[in-house]
């Protein structure tokens, strides 16, 4: 038996050991990402070490965190562990939803969790949820569209810059579209690109006293270039594409550019799937020269809620998929460019993965968002596609489907910023805040 089958033999007898006698199938909720995929493929790693069996619910972004946050919230007890991140986290911790992960192993080694990942998903200094995964999102290019255009992209490129280039790469007799970005209602999807991208035009949800900003200068230039750029050089249909749509749209050869989570990365660089694997680059968020990039941050994180009959098998499930055996274990069977990014400083001082021609832009990427300072006019809200109130998630959403519905041409810019402006307002002063 080789050492590293030695070390694996033991500690399969320690986790099965801490776990008690008896087998458990855990029920986990999760995204539908393909790094949330290629897990499930490895779980007999899990099972074979514990002798627990993990039963998955896959579930598109929208509806898991509605399905996740009604379980939660109503006690229903369906999932013991839940796919999460950087807003719930914190919210529920502080409502005592979660259990604490205060106690996990010494050979899980939680001080290797990037800070910023473990401060998003954190309450008063205690860790709720584990990161699988941490992203910010950056631009994503052909280089063989940027070169036909004439153009060369800059590490750190402006909207002015990514709007043009866009119109210069759109070729629709080609179907290639310059710019695929989601416009997908949802909090998380269509907004929290355009709350991203809207930090970096100096705008924010609120002010300092919770009033709604939407009625500024700054929210109309947001989605006015938003909507312009896309109507020129996005896809049709726009309106409701979110990340898989758009994965899809670039993998197979139609976006010149897309700007999203940097996870995204491996995938669009995986010849197995992608058609321009070969001829993709990568460059930071736009800005606008005010200060703030257009990069939001974030972790999908495994948590466990509070009530759960089986939380020590949960919790050891929690340690298997977000260790540093986890990376290894995707890295020999898939490579290293395929391993979970954004997660643990290991990674970024591992010399093989260093070697991934993504891994230092997703690094310089997730250090640039600073959720405690996320826009250009101060805030009261800490997070920066996101602000960190319980009554965010359902505001948000109502937000994002009046700017889809400006994105697919059935109101104007204007309309949906003042139904965003008038439904933000009353929400806040329905919760107390103003």
């Amino acid at each position: 038996m080789s050492l590293r089958n030695s070390v694996l033999a033991a500690t399969a007898m320690s986790l099965v050991t801490a776990s008690g006698a008896f087998a458990e199938t855990v029920t986990i909720a999760t995204v539908n990402n393909g790094d949330m995929i290629r897990m499930q493929g490895l779980t007999d790693d899990f099972t074979a070490k514990t002798g627990h069996v993990v039963e998955w619910v896959t579930l598109e972004e929208n509806v898991l965190r509605q399905r996740v946050t009604t379980d939660i919230s109503t006690k229903g007890g369906a999932f013991d562990i839940m796919t999460i991140g950087m807003y719930e986290t914190p919210i529920w911790g502080a409502n005592g939803w979660l259990v604490p992960l205060d106690d996990l192993s010494a050979e899980y080694d939680a001080d290797d969790i990037l800070p910023a990942m473990a401060g998003g998903l954190s309450y008063e200094g205690t860790l709720y949820a584990a990161p699988f995964y941490g992203e910010s999102s950056m631009i994503m290019y052909r280089t063989d569209l940027m070169e036909k255009a004439g153009l060369e992209m800059p590490k750190a490129p402006t909207w002015t810059f990514i709007r043009e280039a866009a119109a210069k790469m759109t070729d629709r007799a080609n179907d290639i579209n310059g710019i695929c970005l989601r416009g997908k209602a949802g909090w998380g999807e269509g907004g929290a690109f355009i709350t991203a991208m809207s930090n970096s035009f100096g705008a924010r949800w609120f002010d300092e006293d919770w009033n709604a900003q939407f009625d500024t200068e700054a929210w109309a230039n947001t989605l006015n270039f938003y909507k312009g750029m896309m109507d020129e050089s996005g896809p049709a249909g726009y309106a409701t594409n979110g990340f898989n749509e758009n994965l899809s749209l670039f993998q197979q050869g139609k976006c010149g550019m897309w700007i999203d989570a940097t996870v995204a990365a491996s995938f669009v660089t995986n010849p197995n799937d992608s058609t321009v694997a070969d001829k993709v680059s990568f460059a930071l968020a736009p800005d606008n020269g005010l200060g703030k990039r257009s990069n939001w941050l974030w972790a999908w994180a495994l948590a466990i809620p509070a009530g759960t009959q089986k939380e020590a098998a949960a919790k050891l499930f929690v340690e298997w998929a977000t260790s540093k055996s986890y990376i290894e274990l995707v890295a020999a069977n898939e490579g290293w460019a395929n391993v979970p990014p954004g997660a643990r400083k290991s990674l970024y001082e591992n010399p093989e993965y260093m070697k991934v021609p993504f891994a230092q832009m997703t690094l310089d990427s997730i250090l640039s968002a600073n959720p405690e300072n996320p826009t250009v006019d101060p805030v009261p809200y800490v997070g920066v596609q996101f602000a960190a109130i319980p009554e965010f998630a359902g505001i948000a959403t109502e937000v994002s489907q009046e700017f889809s519905a400006a994105y697919a041409g059935q109101q104007t810019v204007e309309e949906a910023l003042a139904k965003a402006q008038a439904l933000t307002n009353d929400a806040m002063e329905a919760a107390g805040y103003r």
